[in-house]
């Protein structure tokens, strides 16, 4: 399991707890929970402004600063690579959780997934660097669910891009990819979130992201290098897509073994989801 530590200049940091998490009250009530079940019917709705209100309004929800939510140049809705088939609109919920489950890709050496390939709960993170949302769940969730469940082969992450607030988004989102090129993408997810830019600055710049990979021990000449690439290129456009067609609209956005969870919620959210999913898997659900 990789460690997730960065280098920000010449000091090296480490953001793993050292405790299992926040101190505030759980579990969230179950009923908050199964709000965040739905059928396909509210789908689009749920993954935009609907859920924040089914979310109960708490800040948090998905990025709405910077340029807004139109796609950026290269996943127009052309690009079909990452289109995802949903079942029809008259399926049950059960068929779109498990349609929506489905998009775990659990692929071997995956270096934008963190845990084992086979963890009975798969989380999938529609995310990207710009946006301050993302940020916080980074920098203070996303430690959290390592240590208490990818360490232990419970959960497994997969990183999605969705590089929605402009071309700066989409100039990060290459990015990290060339550091997966280089099995470096959490190295660098972290450093990026710990040094996070306000969306749209003109800060992002290859330059700046450079300085970014190269603090954290990557190849700068192969890095500047794969930011080019058309390989990479298309990894990004697949996931903007796959998000895109399910109806994605801002981030973070989660499934957890299919089931939506939008936004930055307190870290107790997603730890009893999690923990559900997991009760489901051992019942054989």
């Amino acid at each position: 399991m990789p460690e997730r530590t960065t280098t920000s200049g010449p000091t090296t940091t480490s953001r793993r707890p050292t405790t299992s998490g926040p101190t505030s009250s759980r579990p969230a009530p179950p009923s908050r929970v199964r709000r965040l079940l739905v059928p396909v019917l509210v789908l689009v709705a749920l993954l935009g402004v609907t859920a924040f209100l089914l979310l109960g309004g708490q800040d948090g929800g998905g990025d709405r600063e910077g340029s807004g939510s139109e796609p950026t140049a290269g996943a127009g809705p052309d690009d079909q690579a990452g289109a995802v088939d949903m079942p029809a609109a008259d399926a049950s919920e059960e068929e779109i959780v498990s349609a929506l489950d489905g998009l775990a890709r659990r692929e071997e050496g995956d270096p934008t997934a963190l845990g084992e390939v086979d963890a009975p709960v798969v989380m999938i993170a529609y995310s990207e660097f710009q946006c301050p949302f993302c940020g916080r769940f980074a920098r203070e969730t996303e430690p959290v669910l390592v240590e208490e469940f990818v360490e232990d082969g419970s959960l497994r992450i997969e990183w999605r891009d969705f590089p929605y607030l402009g071309e700066e988004s989409r100039t990060a989102a290459l990015a990290g990819r060339a550091a997966a090129a280089q099995d470096a993408f959490w190295a660098f997810e972290e450093a990026m979130f710990e040094n996070q830019q306000p969306p749209n600055s003109g800060r992002v710049t290859p330059d700046f992201l450079a300085d970014v990979a190269e603090g954290v021990g990557l190849d700068r000449q192969q890095f500047l290098a794969d930011l080019e690439s058309e390989e990479v290129a298309a990894a990004v456009d697949r996931d903007f897509q796959e998000g895109q067609s399910i109806g994605v609209t801002g981030t973070p956005a989660f499934l957890i073994n299919g089931r939506p969870v939008m936004g930055a919620q307190p870290t107790d959210v997603f730890v009893q989801v999690v923990e559900e999913a997991l009760a489901e898997a051992e019942a054989g659900r």
